[in-house]
C-alpha cells in the first residue's frame, strides 16, 4: 500500500472521512506544544471541524518537546493522520469510524531546532499557543502549584535561553521574541488535567518571565490571556496492531494513527487575547468559568480512572474494560463516585449526575479501546494531588467517611512495590520514581503500621499538609494491611461488605 499523504488521501476507501478544504490555503494560527496522541484525538479534531466549515486561519504547528518520533511518522504524510473512533455495536462487537485529520500543517522537534519553535510562537499569524505536556511538564510543585526554580529544566532554561528545554521556558522566550517584534499578544491555553490549569500556566509563565525581564512580565500579565479548560476523551496508546488495522481499513499506510472513544467534551473559558476557532462545531463549549467542569472531570473521571488503574494493575487486570468487568471493582468504583465523590462536586445546572456516572461506567467498559491500566498509572506523584487528594481534603474537612477514596491512595502506595499479584514486575514510570520506590522499601515494605504510613504521608511533594493526618492514617492502615496480606480482590470484597471502614 502507498503511504497516506496529500497525494494519496483522495484515493482512500470511500467510508473514510477526509479534508474537503484546500490544505495549501491553510494559515498557521495555533502552535501546540506536546503533540501527542491526546491532542491529536481531541483538540485537533475540534479544530478540524472549524477549518472544515471554511475558516482556514487555524492550521496548526505541532511541537514535540523531547523526541522526533511523531515528526518522523507524520512529516512523510504531510501532517495527515487518522483518528479512529472505536466502540462496540449492540452485540458487543468492536467497530470503528475513521477520519483523516488535516489540521496539522507542520511539525517541529524542539531539541533539534529550538529557534524554530520560538519563531513559530512569535509569528504574526499565530494567535493561540496550546499545551498538552502532562502534569510534570509544568515544572511545578504539585502540592502548591508554584513553579520550581530549582527544577533542572528551569535552571537550564534560565541559563541557556537559546536552547530551552521546558515548555515554560519556550513559551516565555517565544513571547519575549514576539514582544520585541511588536506583534500582538497571545492566548496561552493548557489542556492538561490540572485544577485551574490556565491559572497554573499563567503563574508559571509570569514567574519565569520575572526572572529574565520584568517589563516582559508586565506585558504578558496585562495583555496575554490564559483561559482554563476541561478536556475529556479516553485516548489509549496506539499499538502496532492498531497501525496495521487502521492502514488496512484506509487502504493506505498510516504510520501513526490515534484512537479515541466516541465521547468528547471540552469546556473552555471564553477569554482570548484575539479571535479563536469555532470549536463548538467539534463539540466544545465556551463557558464563563471552567472550574466546575474541571472539578467534575478531575474527580469523577480522572480520580476514578486512577483508582481503577492502580487496583487493576496490581491485580493483573491489564486493561480498563477487563478491570471494570470485575464485579467487585465495578461495585467499588460506582460507590466511590456516588457516595464519596458526588457530594463534593459544585452545582452544575442541567447536569444529571446519576446519568453522568452510568455513562462513565459504560465508557470504562468499552471493549474496543483496550486502554492499559499501566498507562493510566504513570506519573502518579503528579496526578494524585489533583485527582484524589482534593476530594480527600474536602471530605476530611467535613468529617465524612473516606474509605473508598483512601483505597485508591492505598493502591498507589501498594503499586510502588513494582510487582503485581501474578508475580509480574513492572517499572514505576514517574518523575519521582527513585525517591518513591526507596521510600516504599524503607517503610511499607517493612510492614504496615502507623509509623510506616506516616513516613509515606510525609512525602511533601505529593501530600503537603496531609502529612501526619490522623484520620487519613486511620483509613489507610487496614486497607494497606489487606492489600499486602490478601490482595486486591479480597480487599475490594471486604470494602464492599463494609468490613474495612475506618
Amino acid at each position: 500500500m502507498q503511504r497516506l499523504n496529500n497525494s494519496t488521501v483522495g484515493a482512500l476507501h470511500a467510508a473514510v472521512a477526509r479534508p474537503a478544504y484546500d490544505r495549501q490555503a491553510l494559515k498557521t494560527g495555533i502552535v501546540h506544544l506536546g503533540i501527542g496522541a491526546f491532542m491529536r484525538a481531541h483538540m485537533a479534531a475540534a479544530t478540524e471541524a472549524a477549518i472544515g466549515a471554511g475558516d482556514l486561519r487555524w492550521g496548526m504547528v505541532g511541537v514535540s518537546l523531547r523526541q522526533a518520533d511523531t515528526r518522523d511518522a507524520l512529516a512523510p504524510q504531510d501532517g495527515l493522520y487518522t483518528l479512529a473512533i472505536r466502540d462496540a455495536d449492540a452485540q458487543g462487537q468492536p467497530r470503528q469510524r475513521l477520519q483523516v485529520i488535516g489540521a496539522v500543517r507542520s511539525l517541529l522537534v524542539a531539541p533539534e531546532n529550538p529557534q524554530a519553535v520560538l519563531n513559530a510562537i512569535a509569528a504574526p499569524d499565530t494567535r493561540i499557543v496550546s499545551l498538552t505536556v502532562t502534569e510534570k511538564g509544568y515544572c511545578h510543585d504539585p502540592a502548591t502549584g508554584a513553579l520550581r526554580l530549582d527544577h533542572p529544566d528551569i535552571v537550564h532554561d534560565l541559563a541557556h535561553p537559546l536552547v530551552a528545554r521546558s515548555a515554560i521556558g519556550m513559551l516565555v522566550y517565544g513571547l519575549q521574541l514576539r514582544h520585541a517584534r511588536g506583534h500582538s499578544p497571545l492566548t496561552l491555553m493548557s489542556l492538561d488535567n490540572l485544577p485551574a490549569n490556565g491559572r497554573v500556566l499563567r503563574a508559571a509563565v509570569l514567574r519565569f518571565a520575572e526572572e529574565i525581564d520584568s517589563t516582559l512580565r508586565i506585558w504578558i500579565e496585562g495583555q496575554c490571556r490564559f483561559p482554563c479548560s476541561m478536556v475529556d476523551r479516553i485516548v489509549p496508546k496506539t499499538t502496532d496492531g492498531d497501525r496495521a488495522a487502521v492502514s488496512a481499513a484506509l487502504g493506505s499506510v498510516d504510520a501513526w494513527p490515534v484512537l479515541g472513544e466516541p465521547f468528547f467534551d471540552w469546556a473552555i473559558e471564553d477569554e482570548f487575547a484575539a479571535d479563536r476557532p469555532d470549536w463548538t462545531l467539534g463539540g466544545a463549549r465556551f463557558v464563563p468559568d471552567a472550574e466546575p467542569f474541571e472539578k467534575l472531570k478531575l474527580r469523577m473521571v480522572n480520580g476514578t480512572h486512577s483508582s481503577l488503574a492502580y487496583l487493576g494493575a496490581m491485580a493483573g487486570w491489564q486493561t480498563v474494560d477487563k478491570a471494570i468487568g470485575q464485579p467487585a471493582l465495578r461495585m467499588h468504583i460506582e460507590a466511590l463516585m456516588r457516595d464519596e465523590i458526588e457530594p463534593t462536586l459544585p452545582a452544575l445546572p442541567g447536569l444529571d449526575v446519576a446519568a453522568y456516572r452510568h455513562n462513565l461506567l459504560a465508557r470504562y467498559a468499552n471493549p474496543a479501546l483496550a486502554h492499559r491500566t499501566h498507562q493510566i498509572a504513570m506519573d502518579g506523584s503528579q496526578k494524585l494531588p489533583q485527582r484524589l487528594l482534593g476530594t480527600l481534603r474536602d471530605r476530611l474537612a467535613r468529617g465524612l467517611p473516606i474509605t473508598r477514596m483512601a483505597l485508591g491512595l492505598a493502591a498507589w502506595m501498594h503499586y510502588l512495590r513494582g510487582v503485581d499479584a501474578l508475580g509480574q514486575s513492572y517499572r514505576i514510570d514517574d518523575p519521582h520514581a527513585a525517591a518513591l520506590t526507596a521510600l516504599h522499601q524503607q517503610s511499607l515494605a517493612q510492614g504496615v503500621n502507623t509509623q510506616t504510613v506516616h513516613a509515606m504521608l510525609a512525602y511533601a511533594p505529593v501530600f503537603g499538609d496531609l502529612a501526619g493526618n490522623a484520620a487519613l492514617t486511620t483509613a489507610l492502615l487496614p486497607l494497606l494491611q489487606s492489600l499486602q496480606a490478601h490482595g486486591v480482590s479480597a480487599t475490594l470484597e471486604a470494602v464492599n461488605r463494609g468490613e474495612l471502614t475506618a
